[in-house]
């Protein structure tokens, strides 16, 4: 089924990025934007006065005025996620959820099962999935072109958007797990974090986050509301080829490294590993905004009604991978495998290359498949 008219939609949140979120859906040619709510007044007269909406109160009182609304935005805090797409689902709405998709993995395939049940469309926002610089990168990693993939890294640290209601961890890893393992492809089988909480109690301002892959595969995410730099960067390096995307950075936003290391076929004792310094390629990137690219996406997916590209199955990993690095977390550190949802032992170097030992018993079983009910 194709629509013709435009879609309308209703916003649920109108924070600092609740605010960008409304701006979007109203640029966009092919959506109209009917309504928004918040419980701030002010920032009810703000979105009536910058967009020319209505606005209400709660979702509740959105469901019940504007019954013309086909598709509902949530942008309000992560803790009342489950909720309100929960509502929006049952009153016959496709829904859209900002990152994290929930705060738990059996909310999550609450959610994922309830849609599919009601064929209605749930889409999460994984924004990265829909940068012009990220799909250029999974381009380049899936055709081979830095050879075999080794490791990747991220930073996103900030000074400020300190939150009082999730961790460091909750607020900021979405952004870099979901581009991980839409770059790659895979899921990892194991993952591992530590932390601290400096300002708040218990509410952890900097994350050192491991993901284990297949083959050896890593990566490391570094995630920080407490940082002197303002960094949004990601590197990735190959077997051939080495990359940086600097998502901060006003132009040149992305850096292709012919450079690399090799052991020569016939090494003998004391020869030096080969090192390659190569050229430096810049591609071309499209300026469009991601926020824009990804609200598009929704539009034509709900009028379409075809999968999204970060559909509940694809926030349900991230939120999956989350909640095995809070347990790591508050176990300082330990690896928690995503195949069993066990406590790893301490294995030994060749084990480690060889991915064979053997995990302890289970002490973190894996959360049941949850069913949802109309």
């Amino acid at each position: 089924m194709i629509m013709n008219s435009k879609l309308k939609v209703g916003v649920i949140g109108l924070g600092a990025w609740g605010c960008n979120v409304a701006r979007c859906l109203y640029e966009n040619p092919d959506c109209d934007l009917v309504a928004c709510s918040d419980v701030s007044e002010s920032r009810r007269a703000l979105a009536e006065r910058n967009w020319n909406t209505q606005t209400a109160v709660s979702l509740d009182e959105m469901l019940a005025n504007f019954p013309e609304i086909r598709a509902i935005v949530i942008s309000t805090p992560a803790v009342t996620h489950f909720s309100l797409a929960k509502q929006a689902l049952l009153a016959g709405k496709d829904v859209f959820v900002e990152k994290p998709f929930t705060l738990k993995v059996s909310h999550a395939e609450e959610l994922l099962a309830l849609a599919e049940s009601l064929g209605r469309i749930l889409m999460v926002g994984h924004l990265l999935e829909y940068h012009p610089a990220v799909n250029r990168i999974r381009e380049i990693v899936q055709s081979g072109e830095l050879g075999e993939t080794y490791y990747i890294y991220t930073q996103r640290v900030n000074l400020g958007r300190i939150r009082g209601d999730e961790n460091a961890l909750w607020s900021f890893a979405p952004h870099d797990i979901s581009q991980i393992l839409y770059i790659l492809g895979e899921e990892p089988i194991d993952v591992s974090a530590r932390g601290q909480s400096f300002i708040q109690n218990g509410i952890e301002d900097v994350v050192f986050l491991s993901l284990f892959f297949q083959n050896r595969r890593m990566a490391h995410i570094h995630i920080s509301w407490l940082d002197p730099h303002k960094m949004r960067s990601t590197t990735v390096v190959g077997s051939r080829k080495m990359l940086v995307f600097d998502d901060a950075a006003t132009t040149e936003k992305l850096r292709i490294y012919d450079s690399g290391a090799q052991t020569p076929a016939t090494c003998s004792y004391g020869e030096a590993i080969q090192v390659r310094f190569g050229d430096i390629q810049i591609p071309h990137l499209a300026s469009t905004e991601p926020l824009k690219l990804e609200f598009q996406h929704f539009i034509d997916c709900v009028n379409h009604r075809t999968t999204p590209r970060s559909d509940a199955r694809d926030g349900l990993r991230v939120v999956r991978i989350l909640e095995a690095a809070q347990k790591s977390l508050e176990h300082d550190g330990v690896p928690i495998s995503l195949e069993h949802g066990t406590v790893r032992t301490a294995p030994s170097k060749t084990a480690v290359l060889n991915r064979q030992w053997t995990p302890q018993l289970p002490v973190f079983p894996v959360a049941a498949t949850a069913v949802a009910q109309a």
